[in-house]
């Protein structure tokens, strides 16, 4: 599982609660693409103060990866370049399954436990951001590696643990964590339409609460033949820093999307601007969540950082109307006379739960308050999971003997439903799917790839009780995780029809240097394999984006000389029918590559398809023009 670095939690904040907290160990610059015949789009180019100067890169092994930062892959994924390129050596593949025992190992100190009844499962709606990795939002920003390229020597592989950590080490400083690279589409969470928002990017997603037995949504066209419906022009950065844009949504009507200090809702057919809400600061995280009459949630700085003053901190938290267009409302929690500052938000039902190294708290959606840290507690909610269900992550213990408690909670009151004890020594747990609950955890730190990921926990939501564990070697699968500080940052994977959809890790292709990879489903009851597989097809890399229904989602990105495609898997027989075809024009597929789905936000509804950046920077480039965001569509 690719994946780079992990953000740096946030410090602790003065008078915080719990236990010494965590301080484990970001600038992708947003890749330009060639004119493609539209209008520039308003909305964006927020002048930025001045930063505070970059800190020393640490050492880095070959070849570098920077912390979400999107690859920018250059004349097209894997084109030929003159003399062919060497190729970097392939990890050994195994025929369909990959290497997958047909046992499965026990539960970490749990004894193996009988598979339980499967719960209903449901988080709808057009499509929640997806996961994004993010740098300290506005804050002075460190001198990062870059990640491999697609189709380059290197693209694809593992990075060295040990370098992780020295990475890690060196953006700790002055750095807060942003919210996810948002892959997924914006989605209504209160099991009443079909088809569910991705988990990180996406991603992930969910199922239609029926067991997968109804029919998706979305319905392949006459013609899956897709153009450029508009493009976003990237916002103006001064002093060569970087700043966060995390955050997109998909309704019925608009296309949302972060800008700088702003959220700017588009027409999803021809782009124009339809409303604009102003900031103080740049959006930190923004809920990938969306209640059914399109409310979402999000965080934000209270003002503009400057070189003489980068961090202001995470602790405005917004209730956005995506219909209207309004900020509905802007809450804080404090700590004494300290404002808090959240690492995480999502939103379950009509409550918006933000989670930090200082405890959680939660609105309703009027504005309420339903809970707040407490002095005397000695476990805090690092995060939560939301959408169906409301989950939280929960603390406790010392830094060196730390035990995670997974909890079901009811999102109105915060009573605990259910609770599963983490084994003592995992620092770290990601919120996958809370109906069915799913965790992702690195073990051990046995992943070695940075990807946050060595091992699935399938949990019965109501009883608190293990159904079963799944192994997921970095080296066969590429999904990933960042669960140090945003609990619910996993994409590249799906979860519905009581299955977890991994793609697996790239390798070589029949042809000639082309690389390509596949999507597998595990039962969440036994652990094991179903045997389904969905093969990208040769040069392609396919990615879970989202469950419509019973079906499966996905993106192909495309070898150098096509475009890329969106397809549905369905969730029976593995069926795959194309929903949207990208045009192979150079000018194309040069803004398309220049966004990736380990990277960037991804959206697909109704023959739409949206890609955003999760951060703006002026770095310069090899494009001729940078945007924030494309869409296409099928006719």
């Amino acid at each position: 599982m690719t994946q780079p670095p992990p953000p740096p939690q946030q410090p602790p904040q003065g008078g915080g609660f719990g236990p010494p907290q965590d301080q484990p160990p970001q600038t992708p610059p947003p890749a330009a693409g060639p004119d493609l015949g539209k209008s520039p789009q308003p909305g964006y180019g927020y002048p930025q103060a001045p930063q505070a100067p970059q800190a020393p890169q640490a050492p880095q092994t070959p070849p570098p990866a920077a912390p979400q930062n999107p690859p920018q892959p250059p004349a097209g994924y894997g084109y030929p370049q003159g003399a062919p390129a060497p190729q970097p050596p392939q990890t050994p593949q195994t025929p369909p399954g990959y290497g997958y025992p047909g046992q499965q190992p026990g539960p970490y100190g749990q004894p193996q436990q009988a598979p339980y009844g499967q719960p209903g499962y449901g988080q709808p709606g057009y499509g929640q951001p997806g996961y994004g990795q993010q740098p300290g939002y506005g804050y002075p920003q460190q001198a990062m590696p870059h990640p491999p390229q697609a189709g380059q020597p290197g693209g694809g592989k593992k990075f060295n643990a040990q370098m992780l950590i020295i990475v890690a080490a060196v953006v700790a400083i002055a750095l807060i964590i942003g919210g996810g690279v948002w892959y997924a589409s914006s989605g209504k969470d209160e099991g009443k339409q079909n088809d569910t928002a991705g988990q990180s990017g996406g991603t992930g997603g969910t199922d239609d609460g029926n067991g997968g037995t109804a029919s998706g949504k979305e319905k392949a066209p006459s013609d899956p033949s897709a153009k450029v419906l508009f493009q976003v022009p990237a916002p103006e950065v001064k002093n060569d820093s970087t700043v966060v844009v995390s955050g997109s949504w998909l309704t019925d009507k608009a296309y949302v999307k972060s800008g700088i200090a702003r959220i700017v809702g588009y027409d999803r057919d021809k782009g124009g601007e339809l409303w604009k809400i102003p900031l103080a600061g740049p959006v930190c995280q923004a809920s990938r969540h969306v209640t059914d009459d399109n409310l979402t949630a999000v965080l934000y700085q209270p003002a503009m950082p400057t070189k003489a003053d980068p961090s202001h901190g995470c602790s405005q938290i917004a209730l956005i109307d995506l219909d209207a267009g309004k900020r509905l409302w802007t809450k804080t929690v404090k700590t004494g006379d300290q404002l808090i500052n959240f690492d995480n938000i999502t939103l379950s039902g009509k409550t918006v739960a933000v989670g930090s190294t200082s405890g959680g708290a939660a609105f309703d959606v009027s504005g309420k308050l339903l809970w707040s840290p407490k002095p005397a507690d000695s476990c805090y909610d690092a995060g939560y999971g939301g959408g169906d269900k409301l989950v939280a992550v929960r603390k406790c213990g010392s830094y060196d003997q730390r035990q995670l408690h997974i909890q079901t909670i009811d999102p109105k009151s915060g009573k605990v439903i259910s609770e599963y004890k983490m084994t003592e020594g995992i620092e770290y747990a990601s919120i996958v799917s809370t109906n069915p609950l799913v965790v992702a955890a690195d073990v051990g730190d046995s992943a070695g790839d940075g990807s946050g990921i060595s091992d699935f926990f399938s949990i019965d939501g109501k009883t608190g009780k293990l159904r079963t564990r799944i192994s997921a070697p970095g080296e066969q699968f590429a999904a990933r995780c960042e669960g140090i500080t945003r609990v619910e940052a996993c994409n590249l994977l799906a979860v519905g029809n009581d299955r977890l959809y991994l793609p697996t890790e790239e390798h070589d292709g029949t042809g000639k240097y082309s690389q390509t990879n596949e999507i597998v489903a595990f039962d969440l009851a036994t652990g094991k394999q179903t045997g389904q597989r969905a093969d990208a097809g040769d040069g392609y890399t396919i990615s879970p984006l989202r469950m419509d229904g019973g079906n499966l989602i996905a993106y192909k990105r495309p070898p150098y000389d096509k475009g890329g495609q969106v397809v549905s898997i369905s969730g029976a027989g593995f069926k795959e029918t194309t929903l949207l075809q990208n045009p192979a024009t150079d000018a194309v597929r040069d803004v398309e590559t220049s966004m990736s789905p380990e990277y960037s936000e991804f959206l697909y509804a109704d023959g739409h398809l949206f890609m955003s950046k999760v951060y703006a920077s002026k770095r310069s480039t090899v494009r001729d023009k940078e945007y924030l965001a494309v869409g296409f569509g099928t006719s």
